[in-house]
């Protein structure tokens, strides 16, 4: 239905005698002011007002101009649309209500008066939509390889359309540069270059565009690495029956199988303690030895494996002597320990 007809429509629907009742009085109505434009955002309500006065005998409508729907004329509502009402105050203000705004209101509106000709002014109506992420396009929680090229992606919706910021948790850089460290970056694609265990941790893809709350979205980003092994001590030095505890730490990702060696033989026993630090498993080994005999001295290995390879510790476990004492050593009286250790 044209925009012509509905005016042509509007003015047969409209008592003519208040075109007479405006010549007699020397008066027509006017608007008193334009309509002022709205944003909503969507599920909330919208108000449009239009202000007359003189109105006389003369009537009001609300149209919808994209669709050109007759919405309301004078006091009754002819949409069929039941979120839309019409309010107003003693014939001067005209206020076109529409509640839980949908995104598909937004658009022009217009408040006509059947003077003839026809008097009428628009307003817009801009519907506004906060950010959301859209989960099924959007990265999830990944285990990626060591060197490997990994690319995070996020995908959000919402009206402006907004804005996505990558950071990390607890502040961490995203990456390096020669410049130095990166810790924002803008647009729906994070790349990481030749991915280490550095970059283990989570990231999070922010989206906003300016309309509350703004959303995001955690991503683990999981580097699968070799073992890695140290130790305090390469060379403890012990007397015959005194107790010392040999340490050894790892880490790796996938979890590490530990176990100890003398020789070639695994030693039964020891203990291992398995700790995950930001998802890096870390397992401290230790292994009590109170050596009795000359063949308890040696070489003592801790072996760390997972399925990307395996390393090894060698920790040296040697008779005290006249000759060595002047190297540095501990003791702990009440458990009747002693440690005295060389270098690293």
């Amino acid at each position: 239905m044209c925009l012509k007809f509905l005016i042509i429509l509007i003015s047969f629907l409209i008592d003519n005698s208040a075109i007479i009742v405006a010549e007699l009085n020397n008066s027509e109505p006017k608007f008193s002011g334009p309509i002022v434009n709205v944003t909503v955002p969507v599920g909330r309500d919208a108000f449009l007002t239009c202000s007359v006065h003189d109105l006389l005998n003369f009537k009001i409508a609300w149209l919808r101009v994209d669709t050109q729907t007759i919405l309301t004329i004078h006091n009754q509502v002819i949409t069929k649309n039941q979120r839309i009402t019409l309010t107003h105050t003693e014939h001067r203000i005209w206020q076109l209500r529409i509640r839980d705004v949908k995104e598909s209101d937004h658009g022009w509106y217009m408040c006509q008066i059947n003077t003839d000709p026809m008097k009428s002014q628009v307003g817009y109506l801009n519907v506004v939509v906060p950010a959301d992420i859209v989960d099924y396009e959007t990265s999830h929680d990944m285990v990626v390889e060591r060197e490997q090229n990994v690319t995070l992606v996020c995908t959000a919706k919402g009206l402006p359309e907004p804005l996505i910021t990558w950071r990390r948790e607890k502040d961490q850089p995203l990456y390096n540069t020669a410049k130095g460290q990166v810790f924002t970056s803008e647009g729906p694609n994070l790349t990481l270059w030749q991915v280490t265990r550095s970059h283990m941790g989570a990231y999070l893809c922010i989206a906003s565009n300016g309309i509350p709350p703004t959303v995001s979205k955690r991503i683990m980003v999981l580097v699968n690495f070799r073992p890695t092994i140290w130790t305090r001590y390469t060379t403890i030095y012990v007397n015959y029956r005194q107790s010392v505890t040999l340490e050894c730490i790892s880490e790796s990702h996938p979890i590490s199988v530990n176990y100890w060696l003398k020789g070639t033989e695994i030693i039964e026993g020891g203990t291992y303690e398995s700790v995950n630090e930001k998802h890096i498993y870390k397992i401290i080994m230790r292994l009590m030895v109170r050596p009795t005999k000359v063949q308890d001295f040696g070489e003592y290995k801790c072996i760390a494996k997972n399925q990307l390879g395996f390393v090894e510790q060698t920790i040296r476990l040697r008779h005290k002597s006249k000759h060595n004492l002047q190297h540095l050593y501990q003791t702990n009286n009440r458990n009747n320990q002693l440690i005295v250790f060389e270098g690293k």
